[in-house]
């Protein structure tokens, strides 16, 4: 698929962008864009493509396109001058991609809002790389290769962190053991598109 863009072929890149937009606005709103997340999204878009002679062949292009989604809204939030709120961030967590099937049981989806919630209370209470990792690894569900190359950090950084950021979140969330298979993720919901394992 890349070799396909940097041939020249434009829908080649419109394959990408469809395909990565939905994980590319869920992280955008994660770490913090808020209303500002499709902005943010359009403009890492623009400066994926525009970078594309920097990526490297054999790589995965998620974790690449993610780590300049990060760039862009850590840029965005702090041109603005301010942090948004928990509130805010996860009505457009919701707004960006239901996390909760329609088909689900009122009580069931009731337990699932609140656990979410609790959860993202529980986040905004870590370090800033602490929450990156768990954001990264089980929100975005990113195996520990992609979160690695997102974050650019070591894998054992990223294991090491990981591990006592879910250390953290089990003392925040106390009952539940916030072990990782308790992280609530898209795809535990049904939710979520394909790893995008063919631009490999």
């Amino acid at each position: 698929m890349i070799a396909r863009v940097r041939a020249g072929e434009p829908e080649a890149y419109a394959e990408l962008v469809r395909a990565f937009t939905g994980v590319a606005l869920r992280a955008a709103v994660a770490l913090g864009a808020g209303a500002d997340a499709e902005d943010v999204v359009q403009q890492s878009f623009f400066k994926a493509y525009s970078s594309l002679g920097r990526f490297k062949d054999g790589s995965a292009f998620r974790p690449w396109l993610l780590k300049i989604v990060a760039n862009e809204t850590r840029n965005t939030v702090r041109s603005v001058g301010r942090q948004r709120s928990l509130a805010s961030r996860e009505a457009a967590m919701i707004e960006a991609e239901p996390l909760i099937p329609e088909s689900a049981d009122p009580a069931t989806a009731a337990i699932e809002r609140e656990r979410r919630s609790a959860l993202l209370r529980a986040l905004e209470l870590l370090s800033e790389e602490h929450r990156l990792v768990v954001t990264y690894r089980y929100l975005l569900e990113m195996d520990e290769s992609e979160t690695a190359q997102a974050l650019g950090w070591p894998r054992g950084t990223v294991k090491s962190r990981l591990n006592r950021a879910l250390r953290k979140l089990g003392e925040l969330l106390p009952g539940t053991g916030c072990e990782p298979a308790s992280v609530p993720t898209q795809r535990s919901r049904g939710g979520g598109e394909g790893r995008g394992r063919a631009t490999r």
